[in-house]
């Protein structure tokens, strides 16, 4: 029995076969049954920890830990000790429906989020006693031998003992988009993973070939694992929108705390007992709380996750709706993100210097052919007898499928094989046809060793052989008449230049096979002479939408940067492309950032800073660069689809995952993109400018309002005049007439220079220049407004102040429903916003005069509110009064504008 601490941290990728044999105590024939359980029994079932259930006590704990929440509770606390019951009632129904909404919201996202487990649970043939059995890759055990083939998965880490063409799509661990060839060899001790081609590891898909490997690794040992661990423990970072109403809840504290020992100690001195000066004080602290924020600000972000749902973006947690609108740097994957992660041929050459351009992308035979000339290939391939043969020779020497079915198109083989065909339906070959025409009589499988493949068949009674595989080994079996148009070293040139600007390219050559006679195995020697029909050229291309979405971030002032596994020329290619990387902008690598030192060095955070693309890093440099940005003082979205993703994306401030990706990813994301479009991403930075704005606008009318509630008690207290309203009175504002109406913002659509001006500072609150200003005056003049009046029922016409609190209280009602549509656009005219972008504007103003006049006749409402009904010539000349507030905002709009006009 070997112990499992000697097998820690083992580096299997330098060690020999015989080695990795010893250290495992194991053979090539596998181990006896017996000795698996007592492995079992020791290492443990090859999954990962079960994810924990979902807790719906926790998810309501948690929507109750809010800061404005505690300001609530406080309120009501103080209300019955006042002995008002009713207020408290109020206050704690409010904090009901907050924790209601908000847990079902975020109940039903977690119900919905990925599960880690799928990624293990596969099926895994291996060698048990001598002999080959199937069983659930749960059972694995260090020094297992599995058996690898093509389309299969693999189930745990493997040290490679046998490779035959062994070709493992690693870009979900990696980033890298090409299909990885394996080997036996042992490798230098210090090799990253993504160059490890002696190892495969668990989740990665056999592309082609076979093999056979000895698992090194199960579970949480395995590189899926340490990942999956790395990000159960990992630091999140809290939301911008956390952070900004934190500190907002804090000043709102402070604000209420300072005015509340001042006017204690004012009303001391006018010779008010106690118990009075406790009542005033809570009455003014009811004021100056916004009540309403909690539930307004859950329905702006509830409204704002089904407008990103639209967009293709699933939100897991309301508070994640605005961060992705803050973020100043979006950190992207390449592979699945920005490209499509599917292998397309987009150029063929021609030894004779002619070319050809395919337009299209993906498995599939959507797309054209154009010519030298630009001019569409037709059909029948007449004109272009070059291009015919080399795509047949493309078709028969080819072990793939790409058929069209129900609309779609399947494929299934190798990567490059799959886009060969599909190049040839873009110029109208259907493999079916072409084989029909050209009979196949034998292959030549590809192997690894050989670097080609081949195919025998007849054309007009005569066996030709089509060959193809890497340029250099095509050469090998080529003439060269005069008449070819190139030589060997000019095509060579030319294959590393494409190489360098990020192409896969493939040689094809065709000749006859005279004297063919059918074998079991072909050797080189039976490939015949052949001529050199031309290579083609292969990309992962960008998705279609990728750079205007790219530059759309550049106008909004958000720093898009491309953090890949993939090679350093094939990064800086996708990033000229795109238009990320700027003249002399250095490519920085894996190798560059451990050649720097530890991330917290001066030039290893410089390094981080001078560019806009990284290549060949690992998933722990890829948390390094993430963690430096944030430090930088950057608020970072990362968004990726892999394994290789999951740390970042757990540190970031938001993590934006593929919905097409792992599931591990997708557990980790805040936020999930369903259709894996960069653009649904900017959609969703737009998205969450436009939630933050709305509740923006939630907060100036809250708080406006409060404040002029505020300055209406202290003229009141500091004239010697009864309180203009009673607590009950405040409450019914701020939680019922305002708490109604002020839910119509969250439904407002966005300014459309919303994408046009940069992001917020992360430092920056919500109290900013604008905010400040706009809350002094629209306060000042709405509370002047309503103290005016008072003070005209109770000083000059002698009214009674149950009927006074009644008319005040109708004032403030109306003062409300007419500065709501001064919070529509912090600079834009009320005027020049069309009421049919925001109908709930006038049906919940209307909803909550309607409840307000309704309860002035409804003797319980009446009871509860001590107000009696009013006259309706008295409803006019309120109504009068309270519409000024609409031009005295127009003015401020107007010199604002004029003196702080709009920076991008």
């Amino acid at each position: 029995m070997i112990d499992k601490s000697s097998l820690l941290d083992k580096k299997w990728h330098a060690l020999e076969s015989n080695e990795v044999l010893d250290s495992l105590k194991c053979t090539v024939e596998g181990l006896k049954q017996e000795e698996a359980q007592n492995r079992l029994a020791a290492f443990g079932p090859n999954k990962l920890p079960d994810k924990m259930k979902i807790n719906i006590w926790k998810i309501i704990f948690s929507q109750l830990v809010n800061p404005l929440i505690f300001i609530l509770i406080a309120a009501a606390i103080a209300s019955v000790l006042i002995g008002e019951g009713k207020d408290a009632i109020f206050i704690l129904l409010v904090i009901l429906i907050n924790t209601g909404i908000g847990a079902y919201q975020e109940y039903n996202a977690e119900k919905s989020a990925a599960n880690l487990q799928k990624l293990l649970r596969i099926r895994a043939r291996v060698l048990r006693d001598g002999e080959e059995t199937e069983i659930d890759s749960e059972g694995l055990v260090p020094g297992d031998m599995v058996l690898l083939e093509s389309g299969s998965k693999v189930p745990a880490d493997l040290r490679l003992m046998e490779t035959h063409g062994l070709e493992i799509d690693e870009s979900f661990l990696t980033g890298e988009s090409q299909a990885v060839l394996k080997h036996t060899e042992p490798l230098k001790i210090n090799t990253v993973v993504a160059d490890r081609k002696n190892m495969a590891f668990a989740g990665a898909t056999i592309m082609s070939g076979r093999g056979l490997g000895i698992v090194a690794a199960t579970a949480l040992e395995t590189e899926v694992g340490k990942i999956a661990e790395n990000v159960s423990t990992g630091e999140s970072a809290k939301p911008p929108l956390i952070l900004r109403m934190e500190k907002f809840t804090k000043n709102i504290g402070y604000i209420v705390i300072v005015l509340s020992v001042l006017l204690a100690i004012l009303l001391r001195f006018q010779g008010m007992d106690m118990a009075a000066i406790f009542f005033f004080v809570v009455a003014l602290t009811v004021s100056a709380i916004p009540e309403g924020l909690p539930v307004s600000l859950t329905v702006a972000l509830a409204v704002a996750t089904n407008r990103m749902a639209k967009r293709n973006v699933i939100v897991k947690k309301l508070t994640s709706v605005e961060s992705l609108g803050s973020c100043t740097v979006i950190a992207s994957d390449k592979t699945g993100t920005l490209t499509v992660n599917q292998q397309t041929v987009k150029r063929i050459y021609f030894p004779d210097g002619s070319n050809f351009e395919i337009t299209g992308e993906g498995y599939n035979g959507e797309g054209k052919v154009y010519s030298p000339k630009n001019k569409e290939v037709s059909a029948e391939l007449k004109e272009h007898p070059a291009l015919k043969q080399i795509l047949e020779v493309s078709i028969m020497a080819n072990e793939a499928i790409l058929e069209k079915e129900n609309g779609g198109w399947k494929h299934y083989g190798d990567a490059m094989d799959v886009a060969l065909l599909g190049v040839g339906y873009k110029a109208g070959l259907d493999p079916k046809e072409v084989r029909k025409y050209l009979k196949p009589v034998d292959k030549i499988p590809y192997e690894s060793e050989n670097k080609f493949s081949a195919g025998f068949y007849e054309r007009e009674g005569e066996v030709f052989c089509g060959l193809k595989g890497a340029v250099e080994k095509v050469l090998e079996f080529c003439t060269f008449p005069a008449s070819h148009g190139s030589t060997q070293s000019q095509i060579l040139e030319q294959v590393e230049e494409l190489a360098a600007n990020g192409y896969r390219v493939l040689g094809f050559a065709e000749g006859k096979a005279e004297n063919f006679s059918k074998k079991e195995n072909y050797g080189e020697s039976e490939i015949p002479q052949l001529e050199f029909v031309g290579i083609i050229c292969f990309i992962d291309p960008l998705r279609a939408e990728a750079k205007s979405s790219v530059e759309k971030c550049k106008k909004a002032g958000i720093k898009v940067i491309m953090i890949t596994g993939d090679h350093p020329a094939t990064a800086a290619n996708i990033a000229k492309d795109l238009g990320m990387q700027a003249e002399n902008m250095p490519v920085v690598s894996g190798k560059m950032l451990s050649q720097a030192g530890s991330p917290d060095k001066q030039e290893f955070q410089d390094l981080v800073m001078s560019t806009a693309v990284f290549a060949r890093v690992s998933p722990q440099q890829k948390l390094e660069i993430v963690d430096v940005l944030i430090k930088k003082g950057e608020f970072v979205a990362v968004t990726g689809d892999g394994v290789n993703d999951a740390p970042a994306l757990k540190r970031a401030n938001i993590g934006v995952a593929m919905g097409s990706g792992t599931d591990v990813a997708k557990d980790v994301g805040a936020m999930i993109v369903v259709d894996d479009n960069f653009t649904s991403i900017v959609a969703g930075v737009e998205e969450g400018r436009f939630a933050y704005d709305n509740v923006r606008k939630v907060i100036y009318l809250l708080v406006s309002t409060g404040a002029a509630e505020v300055f209406m008690f202290l003229m009141a207290i500091i004239l010697g005049l009864p309180l203009p309203l009673l607590a009950v009175q405040i409450l019914w504002l701020n939680l019922v007439t305002n708490g109604i109406q002020d839910k119509a913002l969250a439904f407002e659509a966005g300014e459309p220079e919303t994408m046009e001006r940069n992001p917020r500072k992360p430092s920056e609150g919500i109290f900013n220049r604008i905010m400040t200003n706009q809350l002094v005056v629209s306060g000042f003049v709405i509370g002047s407004m309503a103290f005016a009046y008072w003070y005209y029922l109770i000083e000059y016409q002698n009214m009674g102040e149950y009927h006074a609190r009644s008319l005040v209280l109708l004032l403030m009602v109306f003062l409300q429903n007419f500065h709501i549509f001064n919070c529509r656009s912090e600079r834009t005219s009320t005027f020049k916003i069309p009421i049919s972008k925001n109908y709930w504007l006038i049906i919940l103003v209307g909803a909550a005069q309607a409840i307000h006049i309704a309860s002035m006749y409804i003797p319980f409402m009446q009871g509860i509110l001590r107000i009696e009904p009013i006259t309706f010539n008295e409803w006019i000349t309120v109504l009068s009064l309270a519409a000024p507030i609409i031009i005295a905002m127009e003015i401020f709009k107007l010199i604002n504008n004029r003196l702080f006009p709009r920076k991008a």
